[in-house]
C-alpha cells in the first residue's frame, strides 16, 4: 500500500503523512463562474449593491477561505499560504463575473485544495451578497487551471470555452 493515501494499513481514514519529502516551491490556479441576470450584474458593475461592494468582500473572502481550508476539507494538511489571491472578470456578454484564485507555498504537499476553496468561497459570497437581487444565480466551472511543483508534476487544464484562460 502506497505510503500517500489517506487509509491505513487496516482500511481505517487517516491524514496522509508526508512527513518524508521534501518542501519545493508549489503554485496552484483554480477558476469558476457566477452567472446572473444582467439587472444583478450591472448592480455588481456599478456598485449599486446595497451590501456593499461585492466583488472586494467575495476576494477577501475567497483568501481567508484559502488560508482556512484544512478546516474545511477533512484530512487536509494546514498550510501557511506564502501568497494567495483571487481576482474577478466580468463577462457583459454571458453576464457572469469568472473568478480565479492563485497560491504559492513552500512546502511539502499541494495547494490544489485551497485554491479550489478559495473559488468556491468568492462565488458562494457573491451569490450571499445578490441573493435579494437575483435567487436564479448560477456557480458553475469550478475547476483546477494550473498546478506546478510536487511529485505528480505540472498541470495545465486545456482551454475547454472560446475565451477561457487557464
Amino acid at each position: 500500500m502506497s505510503t500517500f493515501t489517506h487509509i491505513d494499513a487496516e482500511g481505517r481514514v487517516r491524514m496522509v503523512d508526508v512527513s518524508g519529502k521534501w518542501p519545493t516551491l508549489r503554485t496552484a490556479t483554480a477558476g469558476g463562474r457566477v452567472t446572473m441576470t444582467p439587472e444583478t450584474f450591472e448592480a455588481i458593475r456599478d456598485h449599486r449593491v446595497r451590501k456593499g461592494n461585492v466583488l472586494e468582500t467575495a476576494r477577501i473572502a475567497g483568501i481567508m477561505a484559502a488560508k482556512r481550508t484544512a478546516e474545511l476539507i477533512p484530512m487536509c494538511h494546514p498550510l501557511n499560504l506564502t501568497h494567495a489571491q483571487v481576482d474577478f472578470f466580468p463577462e457583459p456578454e454571458t453576464f457572469s463575473i469568472r473568478i480565479e484564485a492563485v497560491a504559492r507555498i513552500i512546502d511539502v504537499t499541494g495547494i490544489e485544495m485551497e485554491v479550489l476553496t478559495a473559488v468556491s468561497v468568492a462565488a458562494l459570497t457573491i451569490y450571499d451578497m445578490c441573493k435579494a437581487y437575483d435567487k436564479s444565480m448560477t456557480i458553475t466551472d469550478i475547476r483546477l487551471l494550473a498546478k506546478s511543483g510536487g511529485k505528480s508534476g505540472d498541470f495545465v487544464r486545456q482551454r475547454e470555452k472560446k475565451g477561457e484562460t487557464p
